[in-house]
């Protein structure tokens, strides 16, 4: 029983990180952000070409060096979540949401072959996996690579919180999302404040990405797909819009999963996840910690 709740945690926090983007644009702008799995994907493939350029981050092998390459990889992929930002999302804000919908799959769509015709379609072996001791703790088994991954996840989400509830920030982000036009006769400056908050949800996005490629050991163009939907259900769960919600959603979903492959079987992981988006869609579409929102006619 601990072993699932072990492993649960560990697979909820990259939900969680890859779930703080979406959250964080859907509150902002009430966008569904369908390109922000491939993001994950893209920052993958961007720590896979700094160890594969750069010789003496993959003899050095250490924490430091993933640490770099992570540093590194959040500013890459943070900049790519403003590029796209300003590009394909800013010209149609005032347009209907179907249309900018579309548009977030069409990104995703450019960002995955995009991807794939640059580094091809076949799976790429990382060249950097984390490896260490393995611990016993009543019973269950923890290795030195979950730990230390779960502390840096852990600390990106605290400082995301920081940032969003105790710095200016964060109160312009706030005060956007309860009423853009009246932050904008405030002096907000708006447009800035959401291209922050995409740099911010796509560089978490990009970490996880990274540690997903340094833990599992191999990387493909498609490897953001499912993860975007999962991320996207743990959102969905927690109430998306909400920081805490999307948190509490990746963990959430990562001991489904890891309950539900223990029952019912590994293959049977998937149906369990998107079961799971139907019945809270069905039962609760606030989800957890959203809030029912009336609209004012």
């Amino acid at each position: 029983m601990l072993q699932l709740v072990v492993d649960g945690l560990f697979v909820g926090s990259f939900y969680a990180l890859v779930a703080l983007g979406y959250s964080m644009v859907y509150g902002i702008i009430k966008l569904l952000n369908f390109a922000h799995g491939d993001v994950y994907m893209v920052g993958a493939f961007a720590g896979f070409l700094l160890f594969s350029t750069v010789t003496g981050l993959v003899a050095s092998g250490g924490l430091m060096s993933l640490l770099l390459v992570l540093l590194v990889a959040m500013v890459l992929t943070g900049l790519l979540g403003v590029f796209v930002e300003r590009v394909a999302y800013r010209p149609l804000r005032g347009s209907p949401r179907l249309a900018v919908l579309i548009t977030a799959v069409g990104v995703s769509f450019i960002l995955e072959y995009g991807v794939r015709q640059i580094m091809g379609p076949n799976p790429r072996v990382y060249p950097v996996r984390l490896t260490g001791e393995t611990f016993n703790l009543l019973g269950a088994r923890i290795t030195l690579p979950q730990l230390i991954l779960f502390a840096v996840a852990g600390l990106l989400m605290v400082a995301l919180n920081f940032l969003v509830m105790r710095s200016r920030d964060g109160r312009a982000m706030r005060a956007i999302a309860l009423d853009p036009q009246a932050a904008k006769l405030m002096g907000v400056n708006v447009d800035r404040v959401i291209s922050r908050t995409f740099f911010i949800g796509s560089a978490l996005a990009g970490a996880a990405g990274v540690m997903a490629g340094a833990y599992y050991g191999t990387v493909d163009f498609l490897m953001g797909f499912v993860i975007g939907l999962k991320a996207f259900t743990a959102a969905v769960i927690g109430g998306i819009g909400n920081l805490y919600g999307a948190m509490l959603g990746g963990i959430l979903l990562g001991l489904l999963e890891s309950f539900g492959t223990a029952f019912l079987g590994g293959e049977w992981r998937d149906v369990f996840s998107f079961a799971c988006l139907i019945l809270f869609l069905s039962l609760r579409p606030t989800g957890i910690l959203g809030a029912r929102v009336v609209e004012r006619m």
